[in-house]
């Protein structure tokens, strides 16, 4: 099953050729953000789109079966280019922008400059301009962190940080990137293994840390990593569905993220992680895998492809479907899963009950909460992360609970107006204080929450051949509709609401007319049914 990690990345190469400025003599050469230089929409360019180069470095430098594109001269030439416009659109200090100007952002400069220092490395450049920016870089990453935490960031970080030592010689950088790899296990779940991603646990953000800390220990050896891996992998053991989909709705960011290159460089420490890419792997055939396919995002797992492929570890073990049945308490990120004869299904309890429930064949169920709109044209929802939630939990009869505050759903969008505005800070203010700015807007889009004074609570109780799931609305709630929904979301991630099966093969319920009445007139109660099945 090994080519299928390079078949799958070579689909994507058309799109990433498409995507490139590839003009010699255009100001944007090199340029990876095709709604900047071609569609001139933006008025910046996406520094992360940079780490797009690492791609052509990959397939000309490396003979993988099928690869047409080896040896190509306008690969290595349009790797070099992208390298060259991440420093040309880089800030005077090194950072770079992802979502707005003087925006800063650590996230694309870490993306954008591993990706960059590896491709350097894999073509054997050696220039001395280059090499300045990677340090000019690598400086602004030893002095400035970003606000909230989220441990893919600070992994990311490690590793950008030591393939800038690698190229560098610069001691410094070394020493940075132990401190971030320190940080990032800091914020490790020791018991279960999970690393912080804003307020819990995301499975799908949760590979991506995995990836980036096996990368860097493939690269350092520095042994402080081996153990916290092995406790992350079997984390992640619990979240590789029968089918070969990976992650979803129950994690705290809502993503589908799965990257394997991590899982191959772990796979000889620990056969779960074989397990889960050759789920994956067998996956790819019927389509189980999630699709993050838009111009900004389609690149971050393409040279993960290449990568596992090249780390493949050939001694792979029993099928992870031969797991024995157990039931799998989570305390610490308040997340259940159930592996019985007719059903695999994960929970998250803090989340307010979301839970997803698949058979080898694919999912057969999807909730992701109660969502209801109130006679004031507001939306209610029961799906946000909320430590306020309690929860309670009865191994005995499989039987789990939570009971919270249905909270009001954000959905702000941008207008002109507010988009001059926004333009205007960004200008002044925040180009002086891009931190603050960023911590406003996750506020704002991502970690706020203003709870309604409206209660519920769900109840999901595990049988042996069924999930019953019932909802209680204690008092009366002026609501006009309300629904179950199989993929709603409330927060900003850039990485969620893709496409994957169950997101389109579970349909939405909706509650009845009678039920809404009595939901109006005094609360009520609604209970749905999950069948497994072979």
């Amino acid at each position: 099953m090994r080519e299928r990690y390079v078949e799958l990345a070579l689909s994507y190469v058309p799109h990433l050729v498409q995507l490139v400025d590839k003009n010699p003599y255009s100001p944007t050469y090199g340029c990876f953000d095709r709604e900047y230089w071609h569609y001139r929409t933006l008025d910046f360019p996406c520094g992360m789109s940079q780490e797009m180069c690492l791609v052509f470095a990959l397939l000309y430098t490396r003979k993988y079966p099928q690869n047409k594109y080896f040896q190509w001269s306008r690969m290595r030439e349009l790797a070099v280019a992208g390298i060259r416009f991440a420093m040309k659109s880089s800030h005077a200090d090194g950072s770079c922008d992802d979502y707005f100007p003087f925006e800063q952002a650590m996230g694309a400069l870490v993306f954008s400059t591993y990706a960059c220092t590896e491709a350097y490395q894999l073509l054997g450049l050696h220039d001395d301009e280059i090499t300045a920016f990677f340090h000019k870089r690598g400086t602004h990453l030893a002095k400035h962190n970003e606000t909230g935490q989220l441990a893919n960031h600070q992994a990311f970080a490690a590793l950008a940080a030591y393939n800038i030592f690698l190229v560098t010689g610069d001691k410094v950088f070394r020493d940075v990137a132990e401190e971030r790899a320190k940080l990032t296990l800091s914020w490790q779940n020791k018991n279960e293994g999970w690393f912080q991603e804003y307020e819990g646990a995301d499975p799908g953000y949760h590979t991506c840390t995995i990836d980036f800390l096996a990368k860097l220990w493939q690269k350092s050896g520095w042994e402080f990593l081996q153990a916290p891996l092995v406790k992350a992998v079997d984390f992640a053991w619990h979240f590789m569905h029968p089918d070969g989909s990976y992650g979803g709705e129950y994690g705290s960011r809502n993503t589908y993220h799965f990257y394997p290159h991590g899982f191959e460089l772990m796979a000889p420490h620990t056969e779960k992680a074989a397990q889960i890419n050759d789920a994956f792997l067998r996956g790819l055939s019927s389509d189980k895998r999630y699709h993050n396919d838009d111009d900004r995002m389609c690149s971050h797992t393409v040279y993960d492809w290449l990568q596992a492929y090249d780390d493949y570890y050939v001694d792979r073990p029993a099928d992870i479907n031969t797991r024995p049945k157990f039931t799998k308490w989570m305390p610490g990120c308040e997340t259940v899963a159930v592996n019985a004869d007719n059903y695999y299904a994960v929970a998250n309890l803090r989340k307010g009950g979301v839970i997803k429930v698949f058979t080898e064949q694919g999912c057969i169920g999807s909730d992701t909460g109660l969502i209801a709109e109130l006679d004031s044209g507001e939306t209610i929802v029961s799906h946000l992360m909320d430590e306020a939630n309690s929860v309670s939990v009865d191994i005995d009869t499989s039987t789990f609970s939570v009971e919270g505050s249905l909270a009001y759903r954000q959905s702000k969008l941008s207008s002109p107006m507010r988009m001059i505005i926004f333009r205007a800070v960004n200008m002044t203010a925040g180009r002086f204080f891009p931190n603050l700015l960023r911590l406003l807007v996750q506020k704002l889009l991502i970690t706020g929450k203003r709870r309604s004074k409206y209660g519920f609570k769900r109840t999901i109780s595990f049988q042996e051949d069924c999930i019953t799931i019932t909802d209680e609305l204690p008092a009366a709630v002026p609501i006009r509709r309300m629904s179950a929904g199989s993929d709603a979301t409330s927060i900003y991630v850039a990485n969620s609401n893709v496409y994957q099966e169950s997101v389109i093969r579970i349909p939405w319920q909706h509650a009845g007319p009678e039920l809404v009445e009595e939901v109006r007139r005094e609360g009520g109660s609604w209970t749905r049914e999950i069948t497994g099945g072979k």
